[in-house]
């Protein structure tokens, strides 16, 4: 246990000094080994983690889904998104701020990234609201709040990163996603109307837009409602692997976005490298994920804790309990993505060997690295925001997004309560 702990104190030091996450897990990984079994099987642990990882067809689908939300950014759906939901929510006090947070979900649920759902929506939604008058903290707070439905809804790229990391289902993890993300976005809208009820200032009501132009406005999101079933569906219907899914995704967003003629010949080369890098950068994180897992099962630390846990007669819903007070702390100081790699693996072993399963830890996950997105100093969604305004003060953001994150904490809550919640709708297309 203690050459584990000294191995993540080296992670931590490593990375505040500035060193890439994947480099300091890598470097702590290998030295650890070396030092509980030798330089040369430290070596050999490496190339062989590497090589098995980079041969593994489970990751192919990671560039795939990257491709498709580049298309889906090229394609420049995000306003006909945002003018639908308006349409049907903008009328409500804080309608905007309301038809903001559906669109992010829609726009969420076709590109995968949090961040980019959060950027590109920044630059649609915040004009409209600050010319009704909007109040920037809950503008800014719904901006970056309806962004970290990216990381929830299916395709999610972390999800996909946890599956591999802990060899989970990926099609049964999208599947989970259904109804915890439904819950969320609906606690979300509650945020903004309890937010109102408190202070109305924050928001106004807009014009109720006659029911006929309602349904005039759908027809600007017909290429995203039929790209998400299409993919989904075939997913979710057993049509597709995961892997085909992301595949087919990516072809049927590069149709949309040739059919609206916005992109060239050249956007598909720039977003097919882009698509390269973005893959590369994360399969380094991956290798260096992996490696320090083995350092840490070698080190015995996961099987002393499950032990440890097991005589000390803790329930299930204590040790998730202290899960949720981990990451609210490790979520304040690092990103979501080390969040992820550096606790995904060790906390499954002990969440499964408890009895929990391990789909419905992936979506507890998940939802937990959500709040670090938001929850400062290191909100990532925050900083997004705050990029592209920064004339807004960054404590105007995150006093913003507090209600989300209350709101993010009570699905989580709900979702220890009521297990069923993610894992109902596996049943549903088994």
């Amino acid at each position: 246990m203690t050459a584990a702990i000294i191995g993540f104190a080296a992670v931590f030091l490593l990375a505040f000094a500035g060193v890439p996450l994947a480099f300091a897990m890598l470097l702590a990984g290998v030295g650890g080994y070396a030092a509980l079994r030798g330089v040369d099987p430290s070596l050999h642990m490496l190339g062989q983690v590497v090589v098995d990882a980079s041969t593994n067809y489970g990751m192919s689908v990671l560039p795939m889904f990257i491709l498709m939300g580049l298309f889906v950014h090229k394609a420049d759906i995000s306003g006909e998104l945002y003018e639908a939901a308006n349409a049907w929510l903008g009328h409500l006090r804080g309608g905007l701020a309301h038809a903001t947070l559906v669109a992010c979900s829609l726009f969420a649920a076709i590109s995968g990234s949090s961040i980019a759902t959060a950027a590109t929506m920044t630059k649609v939604a915040m004009p409209p609201m600050r010319r009704l008058g909007y109040h920037d903290r809950l503008s800014t707070g719904a901006v970056a709040s309806g962004g970290v439905l990216g990381v929830l809804i299916p395709p999610s790229v972390p999800l996909v990163i946890f599956g591999l990391l802990t060899e989970t289902d990926i099609r049964q993890l999208f599947i989970a996603t259904i109804l915890p993300g439904l819950l969320l976005l609906v606690l979300f809208l509650g945020a903004v109307w309890l937010s109102l009820l408190i202070n109305p200032s924050l928001g106004p009501s807009g014009q109720r837009v006659p029911l006929r132009q309602r349904f005039i406005a759908l027809k600007g999101v017909w290429s995203t409602i039929l790209l998400f079933t299409f993919v989904m569906g075939g997913l979710y219907g057993g049509v597709f692997t995961s892997t085909e899914c992301a595949g087919m995704g990516a072809i049927g967003a590069l149709l949309i976005a040739v059919a609206r003629r916005k992109i060239s010949f050249a956007g598909v080369v720039s977003c097919l490298k882009e698509t390269a890098a973005t893959t590369a950068m994360i399969f380094a994180i991956v290798f260096g994920a992996l490696v320090f897992a083995n350092f840490i099962t070698l080190s015995g630390l996961t099987f002393q804790l499950v032990e440890w846990i097991q005589n000390s007669g803790f329930s299930v819903v204590e040790v998730l309990l202290a899960m949720v007070l981990i990451y609210l702390v490790l979520g304040a100081l690092m990103e979501a993505m080390g969040l992820l790699l550096l606790t995904a693996p060790m906390f499954t072993v002990i969440a499964v060997e408890m009895g929990v399963s391990p789909i419905w830890f992936g979506i507890f996950v998940v939802m937990m690295i959500e709040v670090g997105m938001l929850s400062p100093p290191v909100g990532m969604n925050v900083f997004t925001v705050k990029s592209l305004l920064p004339e807004v003060k960054l404590s105007t953001i995150f006093r913003g997004v507090m209600p989300f994150v209350i709101a993010n904490l009570i699905a989580v809550g709900m979702l220890i309560a009521w297990p069923d919640i993610a894992l109902v709708t596996l049943g549903w297309f088994s």
